[in-house]
């Protein structure tokens, strides 16, 4: 029997494998077993695993991907996931369909430690997750229970810039008001809406007083028009100009003060957090802090997927930045996107996990000070 020079090499490579797999030395099998025996048992095994292996497209072809959303639904995150699963298919080796799942809980904590441990590893599921989850070990280390590395990071649908706001009939004008005076805000437990203005508070000396137990900023801006909240802390501005573009329009809403590592182009005239910072010790830890605005709609995936899958997954998403439909789609529901690849997301959070010790443990500590 002629074999080819390169069936021969994989089987030479196989041939100690196939002999432990079958649990016998030489001896064992027999001196009577001669080598081109063992070669060919090699390739019929080596054969059947390439035959059994499936390509990323066989894989999704006529598969569904399940989009776990870390957030309740109506808000930012669940409408840029929706937004993000009418298109992300097509770009996937075997267009699977993609099916959009809430699953609100401790501000995106219950979906994180969910995808790191117990979700499929087959790349069949995947999530948008609020951004806190980038930071959040600093501030609540005994609930997490994932790495920030060992996530597998897809891409990020856009950046953020945080706006602190007060409704009309608070009494604050500007952002010197909220060193003055009290502003009532809501808060969600670990989510920008309760960290952000707890930071403000521990290293410029603003005076939030927050209300916890928000499942999220939709319930919080219903708060506001109820009268029950004088204002919000952190809410995304291209959130905001979505949600409630009459509030703007009418001024219903006051902006205080806006929070980014780069102001808003929009909002030249609103004074940023960085503006007021005391020192450059300070400085450190409000820009860790904000680093996770860069990274402001996450899309994670669980650890120990196959490298092919992995790689069409953060292919297809980076795709979506030069899809004329899905842009089209995001300017129609009135949804600022700008894909972050995910090679540059894995950057950010190199940067995030080696920040020095002494900052992070200054981060944890300002925004756990008023708990």
């Amino acid at each position: 029997m002629d074999l080819d020079r390169q069936t021969i090499l994989h089987a030479t490579i196989l041939e100690a494998f196939v002999a432990r797999r079958l649990g016998a030395s030489m001896d064992r099998l027999g001196r009577s077993m001669n080598r081109l025996a063992l070669l060919l048992a090699a390739t019929v095994l080596f054969t059947a695993g390439r035959t059994a292996a499936q390509s990323v497209s066989e894989f999704y072809a006529g598969r569904q991907i399940t989009f776990i959303v870390g957030a309740s639904t109506g808000g930012g995150y669940d409408r840029q996931a929706r937004l993000v699963a009418r298109h992300l298919g097509k770009h996937i080796p075997g267009t699977p369909t993609i099916i959009v799942q809430n699953m609100p809980g401790a501000g995106s904590l219950a979906a994180t430690n969910y995808i790191y441990n117990a979700a499929a590893r087959d790349g069949s599921v995947i999530a948008l997750v609020m951004r806190s989850m980038l930071l959040i070990r600093n501030w609540n280390p005994q609930s997490v229970r994932f790495d920030l590395v060992g996530l597998n990071w897809i891409g990020s649908i856009n950046s953020e810039v945080a706006v602190a706001a007060a409704w009309h009939t608070a009494p604050h004008k500007s952002a010197n008001d909220l060193f003055e005076q009290e502003l009532i805000v809501g808060g969600t437990t670990g989510v920008d809406p309760e960290t952000t203005p707890r930071l403000l508070n521990a290293l410029l000396g603003t005076k939030f007083k927050i209300v916890n137990g928000y499942p999220g900023t939709t319930e919080i801006i219903l708060a506001m028009e109820r009268g029950e909240l004088q204002g919000i802390g952190d809410w995304s501005w291209s959130s905001m100009k979505a949600a409630r573009p009459d509030w703007l329009r009418e001024k219903k809403i006051t902006l205080l003060m806006q929070a980014a590592l780069h102001k808003e182009p929009e909002l030249a005239d609103l004074p940023s957090a960085l503006d007021f910072v005391k020192s450059d010790a300070d400085r450190k830890v409000m820009e860790l802090y904000l680093t996770q605005k860069t990274l402001a709609r996450p899309l994670i995936a669980p650890p120990g997927i196959a490298p092919e899958r992995l790689t069409a997954l953060k292919a297809g998403f980076a795709a979506l930045a030069h899809d004329k439909d899905f842009l089209a789609d995001a300017r129609t529901a009135g949804i600022d996107v700008s894909p972050i690849a995910g090679e540059a997301v894995d950057r950010i959070i190199a940067m995030i996990s080696s920040a020095p010790p002494e900052t992070a443990e200054r981060l944890g500590k300002a925004i756990g000070s008023e708990k």
